[in-house]
């Protein structure tokens, strides 16, 4: 063996992070296209409730859009099976920019709730083709002892982005450029982001079809459903994945409103409050997919506990948050609760991230089109109880909501676990790739193939 082959079979520092070292880019591309999806997360509900739209047609306006992500969500898996990630994430960059550039010229500025309804729609299609594309491709091109760490760096990537540096992004620049600048603004972004994921990233995996070319397109797409029924615990994890950031999108419909106008807060206050927030939830999340990996299959289950803690933030975040005054020492106070919020749901999406591809290894697209499908249910599921229970008992009474579906989460994630013919799976997949590599081929240690 070469001095050459020596350096590069050791291990690069992305490597020792956890990143697959082929995908770094589509990373550093998914972060830049996240950051200009979430730019408007935090403020386009005050925008509009400012420009004469009734909180409840905003609430369903959120609601349609988030019906096209859920569906969209799902469409990545399959989709990703029959084109290839890479293909299935141009698509989504692609969508995503033309209906954006409608909702703005055609929606926003002339306040044509209509043509909001259809572009804003139609663009929730692109983000999750995009995203969940490249989930897929995470899955399909990363050995199974490192998926822990590399799906806990796709939810850092992407909750980083959406609304993290987004709404932080757009705390700054609203004040200095206006609102409506700022909503062009998230186009760069976007465009960017995913142009260094799609053109720096070469990993092969991701532009070939994944499923074999034996497997017909129903056989593909039915497949993706029925995974859910033929294994319910996708059924479960999909379940727990609504519930996991259904309230997140809730609050992005009715927050900024209780804490501009109820509370007190400056828009930038609450724009960076709910970065503050969700920085907490990705550094919690990448923290324990990295202690997952470490402790290894044994330990995976040591965050069961973090669904109750959930089921506690979230009256904790409404009952304690604005009883902080708003001083100079603003960031002393506030974002403690909120970081307490932000952290906990953690415990939900880490039980399922790093199981859900290896309880059907044979199936790994059709497995994660079940979470991302329960992804994308939240972003509807959330305003969806906005809209269907705000005039029941109000605000407070949708935390209770909340806190209680936490509960239940917290439940449901004792039921997870990986299957034993799962484990059997994986265990000859190994010893193939093992063989493979013994034969000179360059195959990532124990990556099992998909189908």
């Amino acid at each position: 063996m070469t001095q050459t082959d020596v350096l590069s079979a050791r291990p690069s520092f992305a490597e020792k992070l956890g990143i697959p070292r082929p995908l770094l880019w589509g990373f550093v591309g998914l972060l830049l296209f996240m950051v200009g999806d979430g730019v408007e997360a935090g403020y386009l509900a005050p925008y509009l409730e400012n420009h004469g739209m009734s909180s409840r047609d905003v609430a369903f306006l959120f609601t349609v859009y988030g019906v096209a992500v859920s569906l969209s969500s799902w469409l990545s898996g399959p989709l990703s099976d029959l084109w290839g990630p890479k293909r299935v994430m141009w698509i989504g960059l692609a969508i995503w920019s033309v209906f954006e550039v409608v909702f703005l010229l055609l929606g926003v500025q002339v306040n044509s709730y209509r043509m909001m309804l259809i572009a804003y729609t139609l663009r929730g299609l692109g983000y999750p083709l995009f995203a969940y594309g490249f989930l897929v491709w995470i899955a399909a091109a990363t050995p199974p002892r490192q998926l822990g760490s590399a799906a806990g760096w796709f939810w850092f990537a992407f909750s980083g982005g959406l609304p993290t540096l987004g709404s932080l992004f757009a705390s700054f620049t609203i004040p200095v450029i206006g609102e409506m600048a700022t909503f062009w603004s998230s186009l760069g972004l976007v465009v960017a982001g995913g142009l260094v994921a799609l053109l720096l990233t070469h990993e092969k995996r991701g532009s070939a079809r994944l499923a074999p070319r034996d497997v017909s397109v129903r056989g593909i797409f039915f497949g993706s459903i029925s995974i859910l029924w033929r294994e319910p615990k996708t059924f479960v994890a999909m379940v727990v994945r609504t519930i996991d950031t259904a309230s997140e999108y809730a609050f992005l419909v009715i927050m900024p409103s209780f804490f501009t106008k109820v509370v007190g807060f400056t828009l930038s206050q609450w724009l960076q409050l709910l970065s503050i927030v969700f920085l907490s939830n990705i550094l919690f999340n990448l923290a324990s997919g990295m202690l997952a990996d470490r402790l290894g299959p044994p330990h995976r289950g040591f965050h069961r506990g973090l669904p109750l803690g959930a089921a506690v933030s979230v009256p904790v975040f409404y009952y304690r948050l604005p009883l902080w005054p708003i001083t100079a020492t603003f960031f002393a106070g506030p974002p403690l609760a909120g970081i307490f919020y932000g952290g906990e749901p953690c415990g939900l999406s880490c039980r399922c991230r790093g199981l859900v591809p290896q309880i059907c290894p044979p199936e790994k697209a059709a497995a994660l089109s079940a979470l991302g499908l329960g992804a994308g249910a939240s972003t509807w599921v959330g305003p969806a109880i906005v809209t269907w229970f705000e005039s029941w008992h109000g605000l407070e009474g949708i935390i209770w909501i909340f806190s209680g579906l936490y509960a239940f989460a917290g439940l449901l994630t004792l039921y997870l676990s990986i299957p034993e013919h799962a484990r059997d799976y994986a265990r000859k997949a190994a010893a193939k790739a093992k063989a493979q590599r013994a034969h000179g081929q360059d195959i990532y240690e124990g990556r099992p193939a998909l189908h």
